[in-house]
């Protein structure tokens, strides 16, 4: 029989009424007991997420690395994979870093995505994108702000990282790791108006030794600050509503690989070669009086007649701004009165023959020029120069700014008819004048962002330098400008004469006569940056440095930068041999000129075949064969010339000996010295050499 259950109700004694009928002392151990439970969970909870939680969470992964999420510092990591090697530490600033994001993914629909947002502050979102080389993975980064207030900044760590591109600096430094400067717009400009801005050559590339490149889309209201060995942070202005920071991150097997997959790409496949008639010929910046026409006409055949008596009468002489104008404004005069006053014509080209000329012109115009004052009168002030636009109706006032001390406009290359007119300018004075190159100052800068007025869309960043060089490519390849531009065929460094030709109360120079990282020490620095930027036809600072009225004043100076010089594309000089130096130095100076033509062109010209096919630079730094050393990526006083001329100067004063780190092991290397052939992945110590020579290496194998 089944066993019979008790029907009866439930008894009226519970927990409830036992407690009720507990006593005090009772009820207190209870609740005490109850409350030691709950901290023991509480702590058991802390624990188990500190002690079974990683500290890193992979928020995506690809086929070569992923991107991770580091807790404790709130950093994004970019690591390559299989060895699980962090290749770049981001920083993320502009949201608490103390809030990961969760292990939930808005975008965990989509396995090539990762999307979280910050409530009231950003969004993240990540993704694989399309990679340059198969050896090659990217991932883009876009941070989006929720609030106009927020202000968007990732930094990049230097440790263990050296850093390479982006900014040219007054002191310029390779790698970057070394530099300092404040957050401020990422365009270039003039160090004579801002030493502690960015230079003419900037570029939204940066490259890692780890092999990541870091590559900001173009626009971007993008700032840049440097923090000496610490880091490089990319951010964009607060105040902008919804305005995303964007930038695409790859990552290689090493740092030569990721340039050559990156940025070797960054001119695009439309490259061409300037005039390579321009390689062979040294430049001699006139020093001569200036008073007058008739004053820098017989300057130039002075100067000329000492060039041939030294057996230096190939070549270009260079007249600053100040002197063309003097020169234009001359052939300008009406023929009577220039008869009148014993010369049919401003300038005769044959009187300084074989030599060349040079001329230069920039976009700005003084405000008491009678080019400015006639717009006005004519009422084409807002079509021939950058204006103001009011508010409230009215007329455009024109955009004022300082150039070399004076107050001036700037030409507005959004205008067809302004920029029409001055190329016709141009042409003229190229032909009245009997120019065989151009000279084209003051590309650089934004002038809206120096008066701290926000530009128009197009003229945005650093667009004003690309829309002038653009319309001055029409000139021929035969035009010179001072800022980075890929349309600019030749680039300049901003230089200044060392006479009155320009304005001597606004110096120009990125390079001072002196033997720091502002003068002889940046050079290389200078070089590389360059030629990694794919700006390869440049033309450096003078010898010796080109401080204005400041002639170099130490031989010893003035010979190791000569030693520099002759291994760039052009040799440049504001003050002669003769007049700094000892006989011996002139004998040097003919040396080297011959040894440019010689040996150093026809390598240019080889590697730019090379440059126009693959984009790799021709002055390349010693890591291109050593891409795994770590000693190669902070060595800033030697360079390549492709992939077979070792060139490492001395840039110490008083020192005839150095170290001499030789690039590729499983290479061999002979000093063209002395003929002595050395193992590459070496570092020569205290290597001898004497004032009169530089050391300079050819692969043997």
């Amino acid at each position: 029989m089944p066993l019979a259950r008790p029907t009866g109700q439930i008894p009226d004694a519970s927990w409830t009424s036992g407690f009720r009928e507990m006593t005090e002392p009772w009820k207190g151990a209870v609740g005490c007991l109850g409350v030691a439970v709950f901290f023991a969970m509480t702590i058991g909870i802390i624990s188990w997420q500190a002690l079974e939680q990683s500290p890193e969470e992979w928020v995506l992964r690809g086929r070569a690395g992923g991107m991770l999420w580091e807790r404790r510092r709130g950093a994004l990591l970019l690591r390559a994979l299989p060895v699980g090697r962090t290749v770049a530490v981001i920083t993320v600033g502009g949201v608490p870093a103390a809030e990961p994001p969760p292990p939930r993914d808005r975008c965990w629909h989509d396995g090539g995505q990762f999307c979280y947002a910050w409530e009231e502050d950003a969004e993240l979102r990540l993704s694989l994108e399309p990679p340059p080389a198969p050896a090659t993975e990217c991932y883009g980064v876009r941070w989006t702000p929720l609030r106009p207030d927020v202000m968007l900044k990732d930094c990049f760590s230097m440790a263990n990282v050296s850093w390479y591109g982006g900014a040219s600096i007054r002191a310029q430094r390779w790698p970057l790791n070394g530099a300092e400067s404040p957050a401020q717009p990422f365009v270039s400009g003039d160090f004579g108006k801002n030493p502690a801005g960015y230079g003419p050559v900037v570029e939204r590339y940066f490259l890692g030794s780890t092999g990541v490149t870091v590559t900001v889309a173009p626009d971007v209201p993008l700032f840049l600050s440097l923090e000496s060995n610490r880091h490089f942070c990319l951010g964009t202005p607060a105040g902008r509503a919804a305005v995303p920071l964007r930038y695409l991150l790859c990552v290689s097997p090493d740092v030569a690989a990721a340039h050559r997959h990156v940025g070797s790409q960054l001119a695009g496949p439309a490259r061409a070669l300037p005039d390579t008639a321009l390689l062979g010929s040294p430049i001699w910046r006139y020093y001569g009086p200036t008073g007058s026409a008739a004053k820098i006409k017989r300057g130039l055949q002075a100067l000329g007649k000492r060039l041939k008596r030294h057996r230096l009468q190939e070549g270009i002489l260079a007249l600053g701004e100040h002197c063309t104008a003097v020169l234009a404004a001359a052939d300008q005069v009406p023929l009577a009165r220039r008869k009148r006053q014993g010369s049919a014509r401003a300038w005769d080209p044959s009187l300084i023959e074989p030599l060349q000329l040079s001329v230069t012109l920039s976009p700005y115009a003084s405000i008491a020029s009678p080019l400015f004052l006639r717009s006005l009168q004519d009422g084409q002030a807002a079509s021939y120069w950058l204006s103001l636009q009011p508010r409230f109706g009215g007329c455009s006032v024109p955009l004022l700014t300082t150039w070399k001390g004076r107050l001036c406009a700037r030409l507005n290359v959004t205008s067809e008819a302004a920029l029409s007119w001055y190329l016709a300018r141009a042409r003229g004075l190229r032909q009245a004048l009997g120019a065989a190159y151009m000279v084209f100052e003051g590309a650089e800068g934004n002038a809206f962002l120096e008066q701290a007025v926000p530009p128009p869309a197009e003229l945005a960043g650093d667009r004003y330098a690309a829309a002038l060089a653009a319309a001055l490519a029409t000139l021929g390849n035969t035009t010179i400008i001072s800022a980075g531009a890929r349309d600019a065929k030749w680039l300049e460094k901003p230089v200044s004469d060392q006479s009155d030709c320009q304005d001597s109360q606004a110096s120009m120079s990125p390079l001072r006569s002196d033997w720091s990282h502002a003068g002889l020490k940046g050079v290389i620095p200078s070089v590389l940056h360059y030629s990694l930027l794919g700006y390869n036809f440049f033309i450096p600072d003078a010898v010796g440095g080109s401080l204005a009225g400041d002639a170099p004043g130490d031989p010893e100076l003035y010979v190791r930068w000569l030693q520099i010089v002759t291994f760039l594309p052009v040799m440049a000089f504001s003050t002669p041999p003769w007049l700094c130096c000892e006989p011996w130095v002139l004998n040097l100076t003919r040396q080297c000129i011959q040894r440019h033509r010689d040996f150093v062109v026809p390598l240019i010209v080889k590697y730019s075949e090379e440059w126009l096919r693959l984009g790799y630079p021709i002055f390349r730094p010693v890591w291109w064969l050593s891409p795994t050393d770590p000693t190669a990526f902070i060595v800033e006083d030697e360079f390549l010339i492709g992939d077979e001329v070792l060139i490492a100067p001395i840039t110490e004063k008083g020192q005839t000996w150095r170290d001499i780190y030789l690039p590729g092991a499983g290479h061999l290397w002979m000093d063209t010295n002395t003929a002595r052939v050395f193992d590459g992945g070496t570092v020569l110590r205290n290597y001898s050499v004497s004032l009169a020579e530089v050391p300079v290496f050819v692969k043997t194998s």
